[in-house]
């Protein structure tokens, strides 16, 4: 099992983070998502999954609910 951890803006509440722990936990391997929302600032995203998971992945999953990936 493997841990990743991102970064993203534009949470701003609890609603924001269960929003993108859904998206994200409809990914083939992932098997938890916490999120420590910072509001205007960069919120932080950890996802444990199983095998590989791609940036393009989690950057498509935050986006399709309204926050932006940090690069």
């Amino acid at each position: 099992m493997s841990a990743t951890t991102v970064k993203a803006t534009g949470l701003t509440c609890n609603h924001c983070a269960m929003s993108v722990t859904e998206e994200l936990e409809e990914i083939e391997n992932v098997t938890n998502v916490e999120v420590a929302v910072v509001k205007d600032g960069e919120s932080t995203v950890t996802i444990t999954h199983d095998g590989n998971l791609t940036n393009d992945s989690i950057e498509a999953a935050i986006t399709e609910v309204g926050f932006t990936l940090v690069k």
